[in-house]
């Protein structure tokens, strides 16, 4: 794998709740409550996808990032993406790996370079998708500060959801945060 990234690990130590906590217009809620895999939606969206790999590194989770079956402590490999559509970064995207997930056929995703994890969970007929929560983060997070560093458009919040999926009963954790300039912040319901 390439170099990590400057700011990899970027963490996403925030507060996840239900999406009724938050007043959302109804394009962000569609976003982010989709149940679908993101990476189709913005492959529909766009000529050329890519995935840029910020950094991937084995760590134990935090206690802010635990949740049902990753427990705080636990070896698990960290991997931070983000999701392009024509070159413009859409989607700043972390993964929690616990290695006891990393078994049997599932330890083809400790090497996915810069193929989506979504494409490959997705395609998985026994996967299931816990609830989905959201977070709202403020110009002071790390994400932010990747933005900033990106040269994207300065702002005051990024909503991002993570979900708990499980593969063969294996759980995984993926979040998401809608970069600025998102098509999750068009107020048009986009595809």
């Amino acid at each position: 794998m390439s170099e990590q990234h400057i700011l990899f690990p970027v963490t996403l130590e925030v507060s996840w709740q239900k999406a009724a906590a938050y007043p959302l217009t109804a394009g962000l809620r569609d976003w982010l409550l989709a149940r679908g895999s993101l990476t189709a939606r913005l492959k529909q969206l766009c000529s050329h996808f890519r995935v840029e790999v910020l950094g991937q590194q084995i760590l134990p989770c935090s206690a802010a990032e635990a949740h049902g079956d990753i427990k705080q402590g636990e070896q698990v490999l960290v991997r931070e993406v983000i999701l392009y559509c024509d070159d413009s970064p859409q989607v700043f995207a972390r993964s929690l790996l616990p290695l006891t997930s990393l078994t049997g056929s599932e330890r083809q995703l400790a090497h996915l370079g810069e193929q989506p994890l979504g494409q490959v969970l997705f395609n998985s007929p026994d996967l299931e998708r816990k609830d989905i929560e959201v977070a709202c983060l403020g110009p002071q997070s790390p994400v932010a500060k990747l933005a900033r560093m990106m040269a994207l458009e300065d702002s005051t919040e990024l909503w991002g959801r993570r979900s708990l999926f499980y593969l063969q009963q294996k759980p995984i954790m993926v979040a998401e945060v809608f970069l600025p300039g998102a098509f999750a912040y068009q107020e048009e319901v986009v595809a």
